[in-house]
């Protein structure tokens, strides 16, 4: 061996080793990212017919929970959960993928177990749920059955009445289970007051028929991997970043689009931080 060659040896060695930890930070940084706790973004919206006297009213988004091992395990979801009734919601909206069966994921847990720590949601007009692409996949009847045991309205092209309001539930568009004509026939069917929407793909907006107060969804993760100059890696969207992430208005129409507390395929965010958000509906210039 030539006294070149282990120098080089050396070298080729110290560069792998940076390599290495430069890689392993990188997916810590991933992995801390995607377990923090959510951000809590707040927004309001003016609804035109308002009932007289009625207070303003606070609705929580809550969207992509995907509980599953290692970030999202049922605990670190009742911890979130108890969390959040410190904003004392009046209402709690659901927009599904409550589950997460990634090929990554150290355990997957029982639709009992993912939809358990739902249940200790504490608002005075309850909670509302729709089911997502996953919950599809996974087990929807176990999981529709496990919300209702806590109390759970699950909204699969319907709709109720919940106090000021109508809640149409549109049913997960991403694997064509959504019936939007249904859900607004279901709404036409109860009494005249503001209406919203909750569903898990927000690619159902451009074929409401009419606008609605607001329309709460999830799945885009906001990206969940959103890369230095090329952006989110996608949306998982038919209409790329129209309705990717955060408070949108498309066309006079109000959308909120949570990031998500949980992780799909990886379990690694980068540039898409938990999230989810407080949005208060009042009467035009209401305090």
């Amino acid at each position: 061996m030539s006294g070149r060659s282990i120098p080089t040896k050396r070298r080729w060695l110290r560069w792998t080793a940076i390599l290495l930890l430069l890689t392993l930070a990188l997916l810590g940084k991933g992995y801390w990212n995607a377990t923090r706790d959510p951000i809590v973004h707040r927004a309001t919206v003016e609804v035109d017919n308002w009932p007289a006297g009625e207070p303003p009213l606070k609705v929580l988004l809550l969207s992509d929970t995907h509980a599953a091992g290692p970030d999202m395990p049922p605990e670190r979801l009742a911890r979130i959960v108890a969390d959040l009734n410190r904003l004392k919601p009046d209402l709690v909206l659901i927009p599904g993928d409550l589950v997460s069966e990634k090929r990554l994921a150290t355990h997957i847990y029982t639709p009992g177990e993912v939809t358990a720590p739902l249940h200790s949601f504490k608002a005075r007009l309850g909670t509302v749920a729709a089911l997502g692409n996953h919950d599809h996949w996974f087990d929807p009847k176990a999981i529709e059955a496990g919300l209702r045991k806590g109390g759970i309205a699950v909204l699969k092209n319907e709709a109720i009445a919940r106090g000021p309001l109508v809640i149409g539930g549109v049913d997960d568009d991403f694997s064509n289970h959504d019936d939007v004509p249904a859900t607004f026939s279901a709404m036409d069917m109860l009494p005249a007051k503001p209406r919203i929407l909750v569903t898990h793909s927000p690619d159902v907006v451009p074929a409401l028929p009419s606008p609605v107060a607001a329309v709460f969804a999830g799945h885009t993760h906001c990206g969940q991997i959103v890369l230095p100059l090329y952006g989110p890696i996608s949306y998982v969207s038919r209409y790329g970043d129209r309705f990717g992430c955060g408070a949108i208005n498309d066309k006079g129409q109000r959308v909120f689009v949570g990031a998500g507390l949980g992780t799909s395929i990886l379990p690694l965010r980068y540039g898409a931080h938990p999230d989810v958000w407080l949005v208060t509906l009042r009467g035009k210039g209401e305090q």
